[in-house]
């Protein structure tokens, strides 16, 4: 136990460290809220993935794994393209945009993009943005808890609250600079130790050939990528479910807020095969530890629940005990609070720059100076990790059956619901109207939340939208309604200065290239 305390010891160490390191180079808002655009391309792809992932991928999908076996690669495939898609499709286009609009948020973006005369956008934004916010970093305080008492025994309440304190703290020091460098730090963590568990013990097993026939013998749906039963309309609903999750990647704030600070499309082109490469590895390993687990610790006829706690989240923890040597568990607990305090960092300062920036200083407080907004969205950045750390003490005491998986995926899947449909539209089709952006953004929200608490709930078709769960009907009908409104209220102005933005966009390129001798302009 030692060992371990000593590990953990330093881990906090270096955060603390690299929040300081942050501190003294924050001199304005920009600095606190996107690094003054200076960010290169490893710990951009590091910061912007190890954000997007969080404790799902150590605890929930590891037990996602263990629950469904070979299925759970689903997860996989849509992550990956989702990334891609992103870094590949979606980055470069962004990037130029919010540099010409000179964007230090995703609203300031959206608001540019629509030639606003209205806060209406901005404000719908602003608070849908804190409201899943919210609810995704209580997910993570959550897990924080679940990690302290898997890993150490230590009580639920103490982990959570220890966590709270340590992310909040180098987050208030050094804003989103810190999130950023502590992002490349602990991703590189996350990294390490999830590909190097499972080929240490499929290493170790003086068996291994036997896997597969073990994991037939103890259900034979485990080795079907398609689950239990085989190609069913409910095993299709619940593969696309599972492959939807890559949708969060193609335009939520906090993985773009990544690409707004990045130092230029020359990094994205650079970044984009650290992004895709650091997804594949980490994703299919969680997958892969996850199988391990259940063909190690359980038999047929046995619930993996029974063995490895609700939603099969323990996998990862007893893998570690029964792979390594005592001391290596400290380095487990560092990689799992890794996940979880890369998230909660960024989507506070995220949150925080949105509620100072965007809603207090554009609303009511214009001639703020940059000193005073910092200080002040340090202190919304306390303000919304105690709500947080509330919320999430709630939600352990009312729901003592919770899985970290769900819990993370429902406050991932309003973000992208809300957000993505929008930012794609916004991108590449210059019909889109800001009247159809506001709403494709109250759709999102709301379908998240009907899909969840209605939809899920009817007798007959109940059980399908449960197998897909919240992500792709409401981000289905987020993208329709977008385009069907933008279609029956159209702006021939706004399409008309937005492919002017894009011809600009397209001769400043031209002549950066010209410049550089047909380089890659920076």
């Amino acid at each position: 136990m030692f060992e371990n305390y000593t590990v953990i010891t330093l881990y906090f160490g270096v955060l603390v460290v690299l929040g300081w390191l942050a501190a003294r180079r924050i001199r304005n808002m920009s600095d606190f809220v996107v690094g003054g655009k200076r960010l290169g391309f490893w710990v951009a792809a590091f910061s912007a993935q190890a954000t997007g992932e969080s404790a799902w991928l150590l605890l929930g999908v590891t037990g996602m794994g263990a629950m469904v076996g070979f299925s759970a690669y689903w997860i996989v495939v849509g992550e990956v393209i989702g990334v891609a898609l992103a870094w590949f499709l979606m980055a470069p286009r962004f990037k130029r945009l919010t540099d010409q609009y000179e964007s230090m948020t995703i609203i300031d973006y959206l608001v540019s993009r629509f030639r606003s005369s209205t806060q209406t956008l901005r404000v719908i934004s602003a608070i849908s943005l804190c409201f899943f916010v919210l609810i995704y970093i209580s997910a993570q305080i959550d897990a924080t808890g679940s990690a302290f008492a898997s890993f150490l025994d230590w009580n639920y309440l103490v982990g959570a609250i220890v966590g709270f304190m340590v992310v909040a703290a180098y987050c208030i020091a050094g804003g989103f600079l810190a999130a950023a460098w502590t992002d490349m730090f602990q991703g590189s963590v996350m990294l390490l130790c999830l590909v190097m568990l499972p080929v240490v013990a499929y290493l170790s097993l003086s068996n291994s050939d036997a896997i597969y026939a073990g994991l037939q013998a103890i259900d034979p749906g485990l080795v079907s990528i398609w689950g239990v039963g085989g190609f069913t309309l409910i095993n299709v609903c619940l593969a696309v479910g599972m492959s939807a999750i890559g949708l969060g990647f193609l335009g939520s704030p906090q993985v773009f807020a990544r690409l707004i600070a990045i130092r230029s499309t020359d990094q994205i082109n650079r970044g984009k095969w650290v992004a895709v490469l650091f997804t594949v590895l980490v994703d299919f390993c969680a997958v892969s530890i996850g199988i391990l687990g259940r063909y190690l610790f359980t038999e047929a006829g046995v619930q993996p629940d029974a063995v490895l706690g609700n939603g099969a989240q323990n996998v990862l923890p007893e893998m570690v005990e029964y792979t390594f040597p005592p001391w290596i568990v400290g380095l487990y607990v560092a990689a799992v609070l890794a996940a979880i305090m890369s998230t909660v960092s960024s989507l506070l300062v995220m949150a925080a720059g949105s509620l100072t920036h965007d809603i207090y200083e554009r609303l009511f407080n214009p001639g703020l100076g940059d000193a005073a907004a910092a200080r002040l969205c340090r202190t919304a950045t306390l303000a919304m990790a105690a709500l947080a750390l509330s919320l999430a003490i709630t939600i352990s005491v009312l729901s003592p059956e919770r899985t970290i998986f769900w819990f993370v995926i429902f406050g991932w899947s309003g973000i992208a619901a809300t957000f993505c449909p929008m930012i794609i539209l916004s991108l590449f089709w210059s019909r889109f109207t800001e009247r159809a952006a506001i709403a494709s953004m109250v759709t999102g929200f709301s379908m998240t939340i009907i899909s969840k608490f209605v939809l899920q709930e009817l007798q007959v078709a109940g059980p399908y939208f449960a197998a897909l769960e919240t992500m792709p009907p409401s981000f289905l009908f987020a993208l329709l309604v977008g385009w069907v409104v933008s279609l029956a209220w159209p702006s021939e102005s706004l399409q008309t200065q937005y492919r002017a933005d894009l011809d600009e966009l397209t001769l400043r390129v031209a002549s950066l290239e010209h410049d550089s001798g047909g380089q890659s302009p920076e």
